[in-house]
């Protein structure tokens, strides 16, 4: 007997995650989580706490002089992250 209703694992999970509603959650975790993949060992370990809320990135950093640089690169940062997850989960970052 074959079954006709046959889904990938992924899609199934996917779902559920949708309709649990954790679905954006966990892609902020992976952006947050991904934050030294994309901007390196340096700045990740010059960086203290990273967290989002409503939407803006909040990163707190040891160096004033890593801060600056961050500064002046930000857009590019937003639209790397962004892109590591696959969705537009950040509109702004703020650096203290």
């Amino acid at each position: 007997m074959r079954r006709s209703n046959v889904q990938n694992i992924g899609d199934v999970v996917n779902e559920l995650l949708k309709n649990l509603n954790i679905d954006h959650k966990l892609k902020e975790v992976r952006l947050t989580n991904s934050w030294g993949e994309v901007l390196g060992n340096n700045v990740a370990r010059s960086t203290t706490k990273i967290f989002i809320k409503n939407r803006v990135l909040f990163v707190y950093l040891k160096s004033s002089v890593i801060r600056s640089e961050l500064l002046m690169l930000k857009s590019g940062i937003i639209k790397a992250l962004n892109d590591k997850v696959g969705e537009k989960i950040i509109d702004d970052i703020v650096l203290k």
